[in-house]
């Protein structure tokens, strides 16, 4: 385990998730709670990954389709009791992330994340903080403040 300089552990926590056969990682600071799936209102004229809004304990909250939001291929398991959504603060608004299966807390020293590749960074965004390696498997840390462009976010605020 590295030490910073000022003594701080600079252990990366995060709540692990899949969708497809990727998977991805969210700083466990960010994540509220993960919720079993629920009936889901659309919501019009909304963009496409947007699947809508829900009631939690009388928050209305809106939900993104992550697998919709970044272009990854259909499901043929939609139904599946798997099925999770993560709410997630991303810059004071409270988002629910649709995703195929929560994993487990992953701990990621600093030395095992490496920078997102330009390449990688170009085509999405600031969306991706690094990529992490545990043991053979390379894991995505996800930064939800990055996933949204300056108004994507203004049918959250109309939802809500």
């Amino acid at each position: 385990m590295k030490i910073s300089h000022a003594g701080v552990d600079e252990m990366h926590h995060m709540v692990g998730f899949t969708v497809g056969n990727e998977e991805f990682c969210v700083d466990i600071l960010k994540v509220q709670e993960i919720i079993r799936m629920m009936e889901i209102t659309k919501i019009p004229n909304a963009p496409a990954y947007a699947e809508g809004v829900i009631n939690l304990r009388g928050r209305v909250i809106p939900v993104i389709d992550f697998r919709k939001r970044f272009n990854l291929p259909e499901s043929s398991d939609e139904n599946s009791d798997s099925r999770r959504i993560v709410v997630v603060d991303i810059i004071g608004a409270t988002i629910g992330l649709i995703v195929d299966q929560v994993s487990h807390v992953i701990k990621l020293e600093n030395d095992s994340v490496s920078p997102t590749p330009e390449t990688v960074k170009n085509s999405s965004g600031n969306c991706f903080s690094g990529i992490g390696r545990l043991g053979e498997k390379l894991i995505i840390l996800l930064d939800v403040e990055g996933m949204f462009g300056e108004g994507e976010l203004a049918w959250v605020e109309e939802a809500a």
